[in-house]
Formats: structure tokens, sequence, C-alpha cells
């Protein structure tokens, strides 16, 4: 039996590091992509190359699709502010600022979770300490927008986007804590039928708001093609099911923390590899959010919390 307070450091720590750099690096991917794809059309490409992914996983392990309606109908919304909206709005944010940045605004996802967590799902508990964390973090979210100096236009409506696509996910992640991942079905299982949801949202909606077909896979330079690839097989599929086994390990909030280390991967591929610059208060910006995250969490305080008696083995996948 392993609880939230006894799942030892060696049991989600690795897949946490290898989350951040996944989802890190899963920006270059969208700042490439969308110089070629609409942000809508390359997020109905990643959840089908996700979901591919995912179905061949099942098919070799033999292991079905939820049979539940109940549980389809919270995949569908999980599907669609966990995965369809956030990753259009990142592709649109994309388009605007540089995807160091877009990862910086991932950063404040655990803000987000804890007072959805504390207030609607109650799958937290609220206390001084975090709410001292989220007024720092508040102050960290103005210091990377230059709340001083922004005057509007392309890029204050980019980091907007941004902003509010880490909102989804601070809304997703609780939601599918209260009522997911309590199942006993697999992360593979329950990441497949959230991506399936995602799919058909986006294949439905693509064509309406963009006007146009898909375009041909063959029209699309190879990098932008690799791209898509990549954002399903590994941001999509791969990390969804090491998500959600970090989820029922450690917990909705604790799970959030993996935007301590998303950051640094999102920097380091935008400057090294796509080239991109950055001022010296967004960094320090992302560093004060995290320091608030931190807070918080009570990753600066030595203060042990006490045993929770286990009432459910979570799955594993």
């Amino acid at each position: 039996m392993t609880t939230p307070d006894k799942a030892p450091v060696r049991a989600w720590l690795p897949i946490m590091v290898a989350l951040a750099a996944i989802w890190g690096c899963s920006f270059l991917f969208i700042s490439v992509g969308v110089r070629e794809l609409p942000p809508l059309y390359l997020a109905l490409g990643r959840v089908i190359a996700g979901s591919a992914v995912l179905l061949a996983i099942l098919a070799v392990k033999r292991e079905p699709l939820p049979r539940d309606p109940r549980l389809w109908g919270h995949s569908f919304v999980v599907g669609a502010i966990g995965s369809a909206i956030p990753w259009t709005l990142f592709g649109y944010g994309e388009q605007r600022i540089p995807s160091l940045l877009a990862g910086i605004w991932n950063g404040i996802t655990p803000l987000i979770v804890l007072p959805i967590a504390v207030l609607i799902f109650r799958t937290e508990t609220f206390s001084l300490q975090r709410g001292l964390g989220l007024l720092i973090g508040f102050a960290g979210m103005l210091v990377v927008l230059g709340a001083w100096r922004v005057q509007g236009g392309a890029d204050l409506l980019g980091q907007g986007l941004c902003m509010l696509a880490a909102g989804f996910y601070g809304l997703a992640i609780p939601y599918q804590k209260r009522f997911l991942a309590g199942t006993t079905l697999s992360g593979t299982a329950l990441s497949a039928s959230l991506l399936l949801c995602a799919t058909v949202q986006l294949a439905i909606v693509a064509p309406l708001v963009t006007g146009q077909a898909p375009p041909a896979p063959w029209s699309l330079s190879p990098e932008v093609v690799l791209s898509v690839v990549a954002l399903g097989a590994l941001g999509s599929g791969l990390a969804f099911v090491l998500s959600m086994r970090n989820i029922r390990l450690i917990g909705a909030s604790r799970s959030s923390m993996v935007t301590y280390l998303m950051p640094i991967f999102s920097i380091a591929v935008g400057v090294i590899v796509l080239h991109e610059h950055i001022t010296w208060y967004q960094p320090v910006g992302g560093l004060v959010v995290l320091l608030g995250v931190a807070v918080s969490q009570g990753v600066l305080t030595s203060r042990r919390r006490k045993p929770v008696v286990a009432t459910q083995a979570p799955a594993t996948t």
C-alpha cells in the first residue's frame, strides 16, 4: 500500500524528471509545428499520434478500453480541458512569443491547481503558508509579464494565451485526480480514453474554426511532421501514462511540481536549437513563480506531514 506521504522518492522522481524533459521540449515542437500548421490542426495531429501509440500499447497488453459510460463522460471533460483546449492555446500563443517563454508560463500550473483542488474538488487542504505561496507566485507572474513595460500587442496576447492554457491544466489535474485516478484501470487505458475524446473534439472543431481541410502530410516539411509525431508519441502518449502513474503515487498537487523542471528544458532547447532570446526579467519572474510554488507546497520547510492510512492501493501501468 502506497500513499502520497509514503511513496518512495525513487518511485516518482525519475518519472518526474522524464516528464519535465518530454514536456519541456514539447514547446519547441509546438513552435516548429505552427510554422506550417494552424494550431488546431497541430493539436489534432498530436492527439491522433498519441492515441495511436496508446492503442498499440493496449493491443500488445491485450487490455481493453474503459467500458463505464460515466468514466467516458469524465474522460470527455478531461480530454477537452487537459488536452484539446490548452494545446490549441499554446499553439496560438507560440505564434506570437518564443517557445521558451511559453514554457515559463507553464510553470504557473501548480498555483492554479492548489485553489481549485482546495475550493472546488476538495482534494487538498489550505493553509496560511499556501496562501503566501500563491501571493509570491502571483508576483512572479507579473514579473514574467513585465507588467511595468507591456503596452499590448502580439506579445501580450501570446503570453495571455499561454497563461490561459496553464489555467486549463490547473483545472484538469485536480479534476483528473477526483474522478479518474481512483479507478482500477491502468493509466494507459485512461490516457487512451482522454486522447480519443480529444481527437473527436478537435476533428469536429478544427475544420469549423479554420474553415479549411487539414493539410496533407506530404505537403508539410519533414521537421514539422516529426514535430507532430514527437508531440503525440512522447508528449501525449508516453507522458500521459507516466503522469497518471505519478498522480496516483503522490497526488495531484505534488505531481504538478514537474513544472519546477520543465522551464529548464524549455529554455535550454529554445536557446540552443531555435536560437531564441530572453530578457532578464522573464527567467527571474519564473524563479519567483517557482519560489511561490515551493512555498505553497511546503518544499522549503522541514516539518514532516503525518502519515496517512492508505484506503486503496494505486494502480500501476
